[in-house]
């Protein structure tokens, strides 16, 4: 099937004005008989649910967590993008959205980056319209810092808090629809399944994980703003709870899961320390601004202290091979050649699987109180997990699984291909391509939730009879049964290994074979051992308590099931994809100087999979990518 985005045609300079103004309207008093379903209530989800309770509709909001403001979110540092040019240093709408595509490798689709780069302006005005405290200068005016990628200054921030004062915002907003009755939050509920009736959209099934009780809820749209899958790796930055269950569960009823081999490496963060660790810990890109990167260039100085390294024998290896970005090279170079330095042998600390991070010369060219000032509470965190004074002495960092830039396939107004099924976030594959710029995260979350969705929702809504469908409905009834069958088969196999054992297992076959770099043979290595994993699983996995209480075994049972699912799908996506772009590297596709090469002949298009059930291959569909505005180009950041 070769699929539709509906992008608009014309100038992009006014496709999404000229779209907004094409779309249908749902008039005020029409708004209150709808219902709409948010999944997540993150940065996408919890502007999403305000922004829609304030035009009037009746939204129900579920998370798993205890409130909204534990949502993910909050672990974002670094800042937000926007192009409004306020260091007067040849920023603009184009030139963001030319960064995002080629950070992205050319494999982002131009009509959703343009309206992501247009709507960026709106989003810094409407987070200090909320109170957001975004850094300034000395003269008040909002501040701006660089992020990988890119020659401008366009980041804001509020110190390494970013996330969580966005989150902050959002929440308040959200809270404020609660309080007016237009939002019902349901907290500790997590989404097992959607409910898809005459090929529709029409409500999900969840579990709550206070009690183990199995609800339904039924609507008129449902909103999957979930989140990204990378725990697949089991090791990585995110929260333990991320899972890709909810993406999962709206898969395996027919939503075409897009691009899911595109997963970030992220260059900077806290190495692992021990074979029993549970995640790795994010230190901000941001401090790429002013530390600098190196090795030994000699293998027998790694076992010193750094300053015991002579200046001539450090290997700044980012200011030599991308002299033009320096330490800002994007994320995927970055990652890619930290495990060369170390894969060479001139890896720091255990186990030789880290490089430095360096703020000595920008200590002694601005002082270390405007470190501090900038950075103070990463370089804190730093010292707490690591006991070392990054003041004092340079960090040491190794890159980790951070984020997805696949999700489920969505078409220019964020709906799936199924009807009634809206994607929000990093749930969905819109904007990034094969590898996210830093500080587009924040960026795509609130565009999606303030200022997309409640746009493009409505011009679905009016083709829709409100209430037509309620929770008595015949198919509830067997999402209803199917998970508490699921749930009784996890309680009843009764095996010897626990749930985090086989993660575990399945998150080394993936970081070792599907991580920074791929080949052919580690792909169908990781294709052999996965289905492998995935039957001792359901023969031997040990699962205690029960499914009436709070259980979290069960509910990391879900999740990782999930994970030995969609973890084949992820490595049958990279297998199948001939060409190294972005994230995406495979190592039999690479040019004489080790960049990535790209085959946009033959591979310019987003690979949709449609779900066929287990042991049997996924069917590949294909949306063809137009590079009309910014044309297709080698990458380099040299």
């Amino acid at each position: 099937m070769i699929l539709d985005g509906k992008c608009p045609t014309g100038p992009i300079e006014k496709s999404w004005d000229k779209h907004r103004f094409d779309l249908k309207l749902v008039n005020p008093a029409n708004k209150r008989k709808y219902n709409i379903i948010m999944v997540g209530t993150g940065l996408a989800g919890g502007a999403a649910a305000a922004s829609l309770g304030e035009l009037g509709y009746n939204v129900q909001a579920f998370c798993y967590q205890d409130s909204p403001r534990r949502a993910h979110s909050i672990a974002a540092q670094g800042g937000i993008n926007a192009a409004k040019n306020y260091p007067s240093d040849g920023d603009s709408i184009l030139r963001l959205m030319y960064d995002t595509i080629k950070g992205g490798d050319f494999r982002a689709r131009e009509a959703d980056v343009w309206r992501l780069s247009q709507v960026s302006n709106n989003i810094i005005d409407q987070c200090v319209a909320q109170g957001v405290p975004f850094a300034r200068d000395y003269a008040g005016y909002l501040d701006n810092r660089s992020f990988g990628g890119a020659q401008v200054s366009r980041t804001f921030y509020s110190r390494g808090l970013t996330g969580q004062q966005l989150l902050l915002g959002a929440y308040s907003a959200l809270s404020r629809q609660i309080k007016a009755g237009t939002v019902k939050m349901y907290t500790r509920r997590e989404m097992l399944d959607l409910v898809v009736v005459d090929g529709v959209a029409r409500g999900i099934t969840v579990r709550n994980m206070v009690t183990g009780e199995i609800e339904c809820y039924a609507a008129d749209a449902v909103c999957l703003a979930s989140g990204g899958y990378v725990n697949v790796f089991y090791l990585s930055t995110n929260a333990k709870g991320c899972s890709v269950t909810a993406n999962w569960s709206a898969a395996k009823k027919g939503a075409f899961f897009a691009n899911p081999c595109y997963t970030q490496i992220h260059p900077t963060c806290i190495p692992q320390a021990g074979e029993y660790q549970s995640k790795l810990t994010l230190m901000s890109e941001s401090l790429r601004n002013d530390g600098r990167i190196w090795v030994p260039k000699k293998k027998e100085d790694c076992g010193k202290h750094p300053s015991e390294v002579a200046e001539e024998d450090r290997d700044y290896y980012l200011e030599r091979k991308y002299p033009s970005f320096g330490n800002l090279a994007p994320r995927d170079i970055s990652s890619r050649s930290a495990k060369e330095a170390c894969d060479d042998g001139r890896g720091v600390g255990p186990g030789g699987r880290g490089v430095y991070l360096d703020f000595d010369e920008s200590i002694r060219r601005l002082s270390e109180n405007t470190i501090r000032e900038r950075y103070g509470n990463l370089f804190e965190m730093y010292e707490k997990i690591t006991d070392e004074n990054a003041y004092k002495r340079p960090m040491r960092i190794y890159p980790a699984p951070h984020y997805a830039m696949g999700g489920l396939w969505v078409d220019y107004n964020l709906m799936s291909n199924i009807p009634g099924l809206f994607v929000l976030g990093e749930a969905n594959f819109s904007v990034h391509g094969a590898n996210r710029l830093g500080a587009s995260a924040l960026m795509q979350g609130l565009s999606d939730g303030y200022f997309v969705i409640p746009y493009t929702i409505g011009g679905y809504l009016v083709t829709v009879k409100p209430g037509a469908v309620k929770t008595d409905n015949a198919e509830f009834k067997k999402s209803v049964e199917d998970v508490k069958a699921r749930t009784n088969k996890f309680l009843g196999i009764n095996g010897k290994k626990t749930v985090t054992e086989f993660h575990r297992e399945l998150g080394k076959v993936m970081w070792n074979n599907v991580g920074m770099a791929r080949s052919k043979e580690s792909l169908t290595e990781a294709l052999k051992v996965i289905p492998q994993i995935r039957e001792e699983f359901w023969k031997n996995v040990k699962v205690t308590g029960s499914g009436a209480e709070l259980n979290q075994q069960l509910e990391n049972a879900g999740r990782v099931a999930d994970f030995l699912e969609f973890g084949e799908l992820l490595t049958r996506d990279a297998l199948h994809r001939e060409e190294s772009c972005g994230g995406h590297f495979r190592v039999e596709h690479q040019l004489e100087d080790g960049e990535a090469k790209r085959n946009d002949a033959d591979f310019s298009y987003v690979g949709a999979w449609e779900f066929k059930g287990n042991d049997k291959e996924p069917e590949l569909h294909k949306e063809p990518l137009k590079f009309e505005t910014i044309h297709l180009a080698v990458r380099s950041y040299k």
